[in-house]
């Protein structure tokens, strides 16, 4: 049985899933971010359902059900992924990238990402880049410039407005401050 997966956003994600349906006896055939299969052979499908909907529950993840969900789960993860590729590419318009993945033109996807998601593909990306740049912040591995860089934005006044923009606190605030304020990959919207 393919279920397909809400919130799956890194490794963690499907090493403590893998775990904890282990524990409870439920044969995962393989997974994947967005994607588990179970062996179901050995039980009754009620029982099974019913252990992997806590085990789910539990660690904030869902079953979709529609098409629409996973193909917008889908963009969501190969954004995941962009995000992790640094630097980015800017010779590649995000809009043809998404298209030629997809095989969908991309207002179709735009319109349904937005309608699930209640915010743009480019705002979700957007959010995305800020929770890397301040991942890389954290690291202190870079200057503003250079993270600039990594992420594609054309100067670090493009970043340093569209962070505070986001974040509310210039780079540098958020640099000093003793407390991070990341998000999970998978709260962001």
């Amino acid at each position: 049985m393919k279920l397909n997966i809400k919130n799956m956003v890194c490794s963690r994600c499907l090493k403590v899933l893998k775990q904890e349906l282990e524990e409870l006896e439920v044969n995962v055939s393989s997974i994947e971010l967005g994607v588990l299969v179970i062996d179901e052979t050995a039980g009754n499908h009620n029982e099974i359902m019913e252990k992997i909907e806590s085990v789910l529950h539990t660690n904030k993840f869902e079953i979709i059900h529609s098409p629409e969900e996973v193909l917008v789960e889908k963009i969501k993860h190969f954004l995941l992924c962009k995000i992790e590729e640094l630097p980015l590419d800017s010779t590649v318009n995000l809009s043809q990238t998404l298209s030629a993945e997809f095989n969908h033109e991309y207002k179709s996807l735009s319109k349904l990402f937005s309608h699930l998601e209640n915010t743009t593909v480019e705002k979700y990306f957007i959010n995305l880049k800020i929770e890397k740049v301040k991942q890389l912040i954290q690291l202190r591995q870079y200057t503003f410039s250079e993270i600039g860089h990594l992420l594609d934005y054309s100067s670090v006044n493009h970043l340093s407005r569209q962070f505070k923009e986001v974040t509310g606190e210039s780079m540098t605030e958020y640099k000093n401050a003793e407390l991070s304020n990341r998000r999970p990959y998978d709260e962001i919207s």
